[in-house]
């Protein structure tokens, strides 16, 4: 996923759309918008962007999964299989980007990239809703993707790329 920071206006489209299309409780979200103010006064700059579950390559939730319940799906994507999850909480405790939550029914829930909507060809629901088309989907294996395109003609960043985690969600700056 590639997230333009420059056309964000932070409507939080793409969260009513997750929390919509995935049953999500009242109360709980999947994806959320956050604001950093960059510079010092005068000279400041606002970043809004969309943050999620990053889908790293090198998951600790994956790692520390004691059932195996947090997993890598399809196409690299991280996924949760609600009825291994126990509940214990040691993939929310060691994910850098504070991306997953205990849900009511006890599992542990994330966002998915809405698999299911994928497999069928469809965009994730909160790219398919975003006003301002500051959401792109696609293969970064492909070098003939829009995503990959992007990455490849824009400078951008990964949230906490100290963490060695190998985040698959760029945000275009």
């Amino acid at each position: 996923m590639v997230i333009d920071t420059k056309k964000c206006v932070g409507c939080s489209d793409c969260v009513v759309a997750c929390q919509t299309e995935n049953d999500v409780p009242i109360g709980y979200c999947r994806d959320w918008i956050t604001e950093t103010v960059n510079g010092s006064y005068p000279s400041l700059e606002l970043e809004l962007r969309s943050e999620r579950c990053n889908h790293c390559d090198n998951s600790p939730c994956v790692r520390c999964c004691p059932t195996g319940a947090s997993h890598y799906g399809t196409g690299g994507t991280v996924l949760v299989t609600k009825n291994e999850c126990i509940g214990c909480g040691a993939c929310i405790e060691s994910c850098p980007y504070d991306a997953r939550y205990q849900h009511p029914k006890g599992y542990i829930d994330k966002c998915t990239f809405c698999n299911h909507r994928v497999k069928e060809g469809l965009l994730p629901a909160c790219v398919s809703v975003c006003p301002t088309k500051c959401m792109y989907f696609g293969d970064l294996d492909n070098s003939h993707s829009e995503v990959s395109q992007l990455l490849r003609n824009r400078k951008y960043k990964t949230l906490a790329p100290e963490a060695g985690t190998k985040p698959q969600v760029y945000y275009l700056i």
